[in-house]
Protein backbone atom coordinates (compact mmCIF):
# COMPACT_ATOMS: atom_id res chain seq x y z
CA UNK A 1 0.00 0.00 0.00
CA UNK A 2 2.92 2.60 0.64
CA UNK A 3 4.62 2.08 -2.36
CA UNK A 4 0.94 2.66 -4.43
CA UNK A 5 1.00 5.95 -2.61
CA UNK A 6 4.75 6.44 -2.94
CA UNK A 7 3.47 5.97 -6.76
CA UNK A 8 0.52 8.15 -7.00
CA UNK A 9 2.92 11.63 -5.29
CA UNK A 10 5.03 10.89 -7.64
CA UNK A 11 3.22 10.95 -10.52
CA UNK A 12 1.21 14.21 -9.53
CA UNK A 13 4.65 15.70 -8.76
CA UNK A 14 5.37 14.79 -12.11
CA UNK A 15 1.99 16.14 -13.59
CA UNK A 16 2.40 19.35 -11.25
CA UNK A 17 5.71 20.10 -12.88
CA UNK A 18 4.73 18.97 -15.98
CA UNK A 19 2.37 22.56 -16.17
CA UNK A 20 5.29 24.75 -14.25
CA UNK A 21 7.33 25.20 -17.83
CA UNK A 22 6.74 24.67 -21.56
CA UNK A 23 9.40 24.05 -24.00
CA UNK A 24 9.57 25.97 -27.38
CA UNK A 25 11.11 26.01 -30.91
CA UNK A 26 11.72 28.53 -33.41
CA UNK A 27 9.06 27.24 -36.09
CA UNK A 28 12.32 26.29 -38.48
CA UNK A 29 12.63 23.29 -36.28
CA UNK A 30 10.78 20.04 -37.60
CA UNK A 31 9.75 18.38 -34.69
CA UNK A 32 6.36 18.77 -32.45
CA UNK A 33 7.58 16.83 -29.64
CA UNK A 34 10.66 15.94 -27.62
CA UNK A 35 12.15 13.33 -25.51
CA UNK A 36 13.53 14.15 -21.92
CA UNK A 37 16.48 12.71 -22.74
CA UNK A 38 16.75 14.45 -26.33
CA UNK A 39 15.90 17.55 -24.67
CA UNK A 40 18.27 16.80 -21.79
CA UNK A 41 21.34 16.52 -24.94
CA UNK A 42 20.45 19.55 -26.77
CA UNK A 43 20.72 21.19 -23.41
CA UNK A 44 23.71 19.93 -22.03
CA UNK A 45 25.74 20.49 -25.75
CA UNK A 46 26.18 16.55 -26.31
CA UNK A 47 23.35 17.02 -29.18
CA UNK A 48 22.97 19.92 -31.86
CA UNK A 49 19.68 18.15 -33.83
CA UNK A 50 15.93 17.94 -33.35
CA UNK A 51 13.65 16.97 -36.23
CA UNK A 52 16.28 17.01 -38.86
CA UNK A 53 17.09 20.54 -37.60
CA UNK A 54 20.24 22.27 -36.25
CA UNK A 55 18.79 23.89 -32.62
CA UNK A 56 20.51 26.15 -30.15
CA UNK A 57 19.46 26.18 -26.73
CA UNK A 58 18.38 29.53 -24.78
CA UNK A 59 18.25 29.71 -21.28
CA UNK A 60 16.21 31.68 -19.17
CA UNK A 61 18.80 33.96 -16.38
CA UNK A 62 16.63 33.08 -13.08
CA UNK A 63 13.26 32.30 -11.79
CA UNK A 64 10.95 29.52 -11.03
CA UNK A 65 10.61 28.62 -14.41
CA UNK A 66 14.52 28.04 -14.47
CA UNK A 67 14.85 26.61 -11.71
CA UNK A 68 11.70 23.85 -12.12
CA UNK A 69 13.32 23.14 -15.67
CA UNK A 70 16.70 22.59 -14.73
CA UNK A 71 15.59 20.36 -11.57
CA UNK A 72 13.63 18.50 -13.40
CA UNK A 73 15.06 18.11 -17.12
CA UNK A 74 18.72 18.42 -16.79
CA UNK A 75 19.26 17.49 -12.75
CA UNK A 76 21.49 20.29 -12.05
CA UNK A 77 21.73 24.24 -9.68
CA UNK A 78 22.49 27.07 -11.98
CA UNK A 79 25.74 26.90 -10.07
CA UNK A 80 26.43 23.96 -11.46
CA UNK A 81 25.02 24.36 -14.99
CA UNK A 82 27.20 27.68 -15.37
CA UNK A 83 29.95 25.81 -14.03
CA UNK A 84 29.60 22.81 -16.58
CA UNK A 85 29.00 25.27 -19.40
CA UNK A 86 32.28 27.32 -18.41
CA UNK A 87 34.11 23.73 -18.53
CA UNK A 88 33.04 23.12 -22.56
CA UNK A 89 33.82 26.63 -23.40
CA UNK A 90 37.38 25.86 -22.09
CA UNK A 91 38.12 23.14 -23.71
CA UNK A 92 36.11 24.70 -27.01
CA UNK A 93 33.76 21.83 -27.24
CA UNK A 94 31.22 24.55 -27.00
CA UNK A 95 29.68 28.32 -26.30
CA UNK A 96 27.91 29.70 -23.42
CA UNK A 97 23.97 29.74 -24.75
CA UNK A 98 22.16 32.92 -24.71
CA UNK A 99 20.23 33.99 -21.42
CA UNK A 100 17.48 36.24 -20.47
CA UNK A 101 16.46 37.98 -18.45
CA UNK A 102 12.23 37.46 -18.87
CA UNK A 103 9.95 34.58 -20.42
CA UNK A 104 8.65 37.69 -23.06
CA UNK A 105 12.19 37.62 -24.00
CA UNK A 106 12.75 34.02 -24.90
CA UNK A 107 9.76 34.02 -26.71
CA UNK A 108 11.02 36.95 -28.88
CA UNK A 109 14.81 35.23 -29.46
CA UNK A 110 13.20 32.03 -30.20
CA UNK A 111 11.07 33.11 -32.45
CA UNK A 112 13.00 35.11 -34.72
CA UNK A 113 16.27 32.85 -34.40
CA UNK A 114 15.93 29.72 -37.00
CA UNK A 115 16.98 26.83 -34.48
CA UNK A 116 16.49 28.37 -31.57
CA UNK A 117 15.04 26.09 -28.42
CA UNK A 118 14.34 27.11 -24.99
CA UNK A 119 11.92 27.07 -22.36
CA UNK A 120 9.23 29.71 -20.69
CA UNK A 121 6.91 29.24 -17.72
CA UNK A 122 3.20 27.82 -18.44
CA UNK A 123 1.43 30.65 -18.13
CA UNK A 124 3.57 32.70 -20.89
CA UNK A 125 2.36 34.10 -24.32
CA UNK A 126 4.32 31.86 -27.13
CA UNK A 127 2.68 33.52 -29.86
CA UNK A 128 4.95 33.09 -32.80
CA UNK A 129 6.77 29.76 -31.67
CA UNK A 130 5.95 26.60 -31.64
CA UNK A 131 5.51 24.78 -28.08
CA UNK A 132 6.66 21.11 -28.04
CA UNK A 133 5.20 18.23 -25.80
CA UNK A 134 7.80 16.31 -24.17
CA UNK A 135 7.20 12.52 -24.08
Amino acid sequence: MKCLRLIVLLSLGAAAFAGEVKIIVNSSVGADSISVNDLKGVFLATSTGLGGSHVEPVLEKSGAAHEAFLREYLGKTDAALQTYYRSLVFTGKASMPKAFGSDAEVVAYVAKTKGAIGYVSAGADTAGVKVLGVQ
